[in-house]
This record gives structure tokens, C-alpha cells and sequence, in this order.
């Protein structure tokens, strides 16, 4: 049998028709002429993704949440362009420009990559029969980009590690924390960490170190550890991304060295009003100085100024975790602190403000 053509293929189900964007007509999104007779006129000028323009589709009924979507971190990709560039010097930036366009820009979303299709990364295609559906389904969506960490970590793929607590007993989907409003809306920041912490685990979990906290080392160590320092545990971490374009193919690729679990204890970089914690887990990030080589030399001049170690909350949480266990657990456990001693030569000068030179001592008696 031949291959169908698209316009063979059910791209509309029954039920859009009676859905309310199915009340208008396809040249509304899709532009077109609606009123040719012959299917080659019909689709002059024919849009295949309307999202690309969003204000003009969308917008029309969703002018707000579209107005602050394209600032968002989904859209803008902010983050990929503040580690780039904080490591680079302006003239370097049109060639990592390049090396963005060809492996990261993919990554960005528009609203129909979250409402109406799946990623590419799996393979594509309608949700449902370009049904719109205003909560993403987690599997199809949210890990089928957040996959390989988030997604393994969350759902207990990673073998010989449970769950997420939220998701093993709670079933919680992504959007039970991230919710539309926190998707949608950056406010302005350029980093996930920037800014107030939102989702926080506060935010349900409300009587943290409060006066009524039956769990007296959450009174002791409030704004000194992060949540996730005593309920996160073993996590994925990552050694040296190359970039590069395959001779063969034409098409762009990365690998990476190693990847492995990992669980430590750094001091935290970004300690403010809003993250006051003076340690938090810590994951090794797959960047090197080399990770540009493809697209220039030396692109990343100023590799020392960011971390390789970076700030952490993982998606993995346990009530009891193996540094919880006991006072001891943690205090004097070398072992679970992020020390000289594990982090490369090349890589001590960008990771000075998160090793940790004197290790809590431990509890005596306990």
C-alpha cells in the first residue's frame, strides 16, 4: 500500500468539531483560501504551524497568556543564552550563536508543542487529533523534553532508585507544581533560579519550620540546608558535551563522556533573601571548555566564571534518605560533601564558591 497523503491522514477527530476551536474555521489558524474549489488553490499561503506567530492565532483569544509566553524560559531559552554568553566574550557569540541554532533551538516551545503535538523528540504528531488539550500530558510532553534527568529521576527509571515520592504515592503530574501561570510567565527572569522559588516546597508543606513543626531538625536547619539536601538522593550527573556537525550525515549530534549517579552536598552559590541556605545538593554539568570546539577556538574565554557544579532540586524526593538517617549521617560524612578532592584540577578555580573546605563536624553522642 502507497504511503497516505497528509490530506488522506485523519488530522481532525470527531470530536474537535464540537470542540470550541472548532468552531472556527481552519483557515483561521491555518490560513489558505477557504473558498477554493481545487485543493492545490486551497492551500496557497497555507501556515503548517500557526504557533509560529502566536499573537496572531492564539492571541486572538489568549492575547495575555501569549503576551507573557514569549518571555517565558520555554520560549526565550534564556538560560541556554546566559551560560553561553557568561562564559564567552562578545565576539564569540555569533559563532556560539551558530552552535545554538543548529543543537538547542529545538528545544524551544510554542504553545502547540505542549497543547496539540508531542516533542519531536518522540516522534511527533497530534495529541489527539488536533484536540487541544489545556493540561499536557506528562509522558507525551513535559519528559518526553525533560526526559534523561527530571523524567528518570521522577518516575524512578533510574535503576535502583525509587520514584519521587509526589509521583510513586500522590501520582502528581508536572503541572500539580509547575503549573500554566509559572510556564507561562518568566517574569523577566533569565535562569530558573533567578528570582523568588516558585514552585517552593512551602508552598503545600506549610508548617516547615514553623513553631507547630513536630520534626525539630526542620526548626534547626530551615534556612541552612535546602529541602532537597536531606529529601533528594541519588541523581544523574554528567562529564563533557561535545557539539558538532556529522560529516556524513550533515545533521548535528552531541555526546557526552560519562554519565552517572551522584548525590553531594555543596555551599550555595546563589545564597539570597529568597535562598538563604547555606548548603544544597549540587549536580556536575556536562560543559567544558572544549564543548564549542566544532564552531571556533577558544570560544569560551572566561570558563571559570560559572560553576561546574551547580545548584540542584532534583525531582527525586524520599521522606527518608540515607543522609537523614541519623545526625551523624550527614555531619562528619565526608563522603556526601562536595570536597577538592572529587572535583577535577581543570575545574577547581570555576567550582571555588561551591567546594566545601571544612566538613560539619560530627554530633558528639549521637
Amino acid at each position: 500500500m502507497a504511503p497516505l497523503e497528509p490530506w488522506e491522514k485523519v488530522m481532525v477527530n470527531e470530536d474537535f468539531m464540537d470542540d470550541v476551536h472548532g468552531q472556527a474555521s481552519c483557515t483561521s489558524c491555518h490560513a489558505g483560501d477557504r473558498f477554493a474549489e481545487e485543493k492545490e488553490a486551497a492551500h496557497i499561503g497555507i501556515i503548517g504551524s500557526p504557533d509560529q506567530n502566536a499573537q496572531t492565532t492564539c492571541g486572538n483569544c489568549h492575547n495575555e497568556i501569549v503576551t507573557t509566553a514569549a518571555d517565558s524560559l520555554h520560549s526565550s531559552q534564556a538560560g541556554y543564552f546566559k551560560a553561553m554568553y557568561s562564559r564567552s566574550v562578545p565576539e564569540n557569540h555569533p559563532a556560539l550563536d551558530e552552535a545554538f541554532g543548529n543543537h538547542c533551538a529545538s528545544c524551544h516551545t510554542t504553545c502547540g508543542d505542549c497543547h496539540i503535538s508531542q516533542p519531536n523528540s518522540v516522534g511527533g504528531g497530534f495529541l489527539d487529533g488536533h484536540m487541544v488539550e489545556k493540561t499536557p500530558p506528562m509522558t507525551r510532553t513535559c519528559t518526553a523534553c525533560h526526559g534523561s534527568r527530571v523524567g528518570n529521576e521522577y518516575t524512578g527509571k533510574n535503576e535502583g532508585f525509587p520514584g519521587d515520592v509526589h509521583f510513586r504515592q500522590g501520582r502528581m503530574n508536572c503541572v500539580a507544581c509547575h503549573d500554566g501561570e509559572s510556564m507561562h510567565d518568566s517574569k523577566g527572569d533569565v535562569d530558573r533560579y533567578d528570582g523568588e522559588q516558585g514552585p517552593s516546597c512551602e508552598s503545600c508543606h506549610d508548617t516547615v519550620g514553623k513553631a507547630n513543626d513536630e520534626i525539630v531538625q526542620h526548626q534547626i536547619h530551615e534556612d541552612k540546608l535546602s529541602c532537597q539536601t536531606c529529601h533528594s538522593i541519588a541523581y544523574t550527573s554528567c562529564d563533557s558535551c561535545h557539539v558538532a556537525v556529522s560529516e556524513t550525515s550533515g545533521k548535528p549530534f552531541f555526546k557526552t563522556s560519562a554519565t552517572y549517579m551522584t548525590f553531594f552536598i555543596g555551599r550555595n552559590p546563589r545564597q539570597n533573601d529568597e535562598r538563604p541556605y547555606e548548603y544544597v545538593p549540587v549536580r556536575h554539568i556536562p560543559v567544558d571548555p572544549e564543548s564549542y570546539a566544532y564552531y571556533g577556538e577558544d570560544l569560551l574565554t572566561n570558563f571559570d566564571l560559572l560553576p561546574t557544579w551547580a545548584y540542584s532540586t532534583p525531582h527525586n524526593i524520599q521522606r527518608n534518605t540515607p543522609q537523614n538517617e541519623s545526625c551523624n549521617s550527614c555531619h562528619g560524612n565526608a563522603d556526601i560533601f562536595l570536597t577538592a578532592d572529587k572535583v577535577r584540577a581543570e575545574e577547581l578555580e570555576a567550582n571555588k564558591d561551591i567546594i566545601v573546605e571544612n566538613v560539619p563536624a560530627p554530633i558528639p553522642g549521637q
